[in-house]
């Protein structure tokens, strides 16, 4: 039970300071709307973490020195789609999911009795019949029952819909010609800013002419769509009810 304090203690003791970090940070914005952040290079930032992924064996180039094309072009003139890093092109996130989930589990077992009968309890079942005015039966003397009931029902329905148009700059060329893009937009409006960020695999096959290219398209997507401010804080649990759901065992 101590071991189990400490531990608490010691938790608590790692999430508070941060937390309050947090926290003051936002005291200094009372009465200012949340400050937009500088525009810097995402492979710069400190949560940018290069993509790996397994390639195939480096095939030689090839030219063909009669022909008017270039290979991956589209255009006679100049392919004007995203293809090195620092180019920019235009992603649209379409996400509409829906998942409904049931589930029901009943579990029930009838009455059971059992008796038990005990010839011998070093010598002290002579002594029951002294001490029990009604005397007592050895041969009888416990009698156990037992009964149970469990039942479980649980459902999950979610249903989530993203629809955004946002552009995105290519900022990893990977050894087999795809690409890692990486988008971000800021909105602030009063004094709630909303965020949102993207970032991906995307192969230069699949950008339109139009330099688009679709959510479905995109491998190992990863969509956060948040915000800060005077509604965040409201909506977001406090510091002192975080920290209790998390240690509290009940």
């Amino acid at each position: 039970m101590t071991h189990s304090f400490l531990k608490a203690g010691l938790i608590a003791v790692l999430i508070l300071p941060s937390a309050g970090c947090a926290y003051f940070g936002r005291l200094a914005d009372v009465g200012k709307a949340p400050e937009l952040s500088k525009i810097e290079n995402p492979t710069k930032q400190k949560d940018y973490r290069p993509v790996d992924m397994p390639m195939p064996d480096p095939q030689p180039a090839y030219v063909n020195s009669n022909s008017l094309w270039r290979p991956g072009s589209k255009g006679f003139f100049k392919d004007q789609r995203a293809s090195q890093v620092g180019d920019i092109l235009t992603v649209q996130v379409v996400i509409s999911d829906k998942a409904l989930l049931e589930n029901k589990s009943e579990q029930k077992r009838g009455d059971d009795k059992d008796s038990v009968s005990i010839g011998a309890l070093a010598g002290l079942e002579k002594y029951a019949g002294k001490i029990l005015p009604n005397g007592v039966d050895v041969s009888n003397l416990f009698d156990i029952s037992s009964s149970r009931d469990i039942t479980g029902d649980g459902s999950i329905d979610r249903n989530e819909k993203i629809d955004v148009t946002m552009a995105a700059v290519v900022t990893q060329v990977l050894p087999n010609g795809n690409l890692v893009i990486s988008g971000k937009q800021e909105v602030r409006v009063n004094y709630e800013m909303r965020q949102l960020h993207m970032t991906g695999i995307i192969r230069r096959e699949d950008i339109s002419v139009l330099n688009t290219i679709k959510s479905e398209k995109i491998a190992e997507l990863r969509v956060a769509y948040g915000g800060k401010g005077t509604i965040s804080d409201v909506q977001q649990p406090r510091i002192g009810r975080q920290v209790l759901d998390i240690l509290s065992p009940f």
